[in-house]
């Protein structure tokens, strides 16, 4: 084998180990994008490890980026306000009690929109790949809503509760959208999970409330 062949032979595993490393690269940089804060959570979960988080993530996507959530009828869609409107007016009287109305209602929320029950576990990796920049807000309600699942963590006083109620809305305001055509995010972009500008016409004004 001369020394030109050889060297050509060199110049092309380089190459392809460069154009390997740069898909790897845009792979991760698109997981990143598209799961936002999620990406970082995973990762954490996985002690710093992000290739086994960016496994997990795949699988997610794997497993839900099919979905294509079910649309809200405008009745429907009409019940959900008029219930968030008064389990917030409840919050006044009863924090604890309005969050965990709060939780079980966005639950059955993202069971009617056509994503897992709450309980098997599959809805939360469901919303992770449709709605990850809400999700969290979605656990933190979750937690609040059952804190004895949080081993030795104290009960959230009335101002975390409030702010983790104010937080969960966006996710609410999400699935209850009914004036655009369902987003499922199979674009690997991640802009799926923004909403539009008149997805602000269903926004309920939080009420005004005292500490008790």
């Amino acid at each position: 084998m001369t020394t030109g062949i050889i060297i050509a032979a060199v110049v092309v595993l380089i190459a392809l180990a460069a154009v390997a490393v740069t898909r790897r690269g845009g792979g991760r940089g698109r997981l990143r994008h598209r799961f936002g804060p999620e990406y970082e959570r995973t990762v954490a979960r996985h002690d710093g490890d992000e290739e086994a988080a960016e496994r997990e993530l795949r699988e997610r996507v794997e497993r839900h980026g099919g979905l294509s959530p079910d649309p809200l009828s405008a009745r429907q869609a009409e019940e959900y306000r008029v219930e968030w409107a008064g389990l917030q007016e409840r919050f006044v009287d009863s924090p604890a009690q309005a969050v965990r109305d709060a939780s079980g209602l966005l639950d059955r929320l993202a069971r009617d929109r056509g994503f897992p029950e709450g309980a098997s576990g599959e809805q939360i990796d469901a919303l992770s790949v449709h709605r990850p920049r809400h999700l969290q807000a979605y656990r933190d309600l979750r937690g609040a809503a059952h804190p004895e699942h949080d081993g030795d963590r104290a009960a959230p006083d009335t101002e975390e509760l409030r702010a983790r109620l104010l937080n969960a809305r966006a996710l609410f305001d999400d699935l209850i959208a009914v004036d655009e055509e369902p987003r499922t995010t199979a674009r690997q972009d991640g802009a799926g999970d923004k909403g539009s500008g008149r997805s602000g016409s269903h926004r309920l004004r939080m009420p005004t409330w005292s500490s008790r």
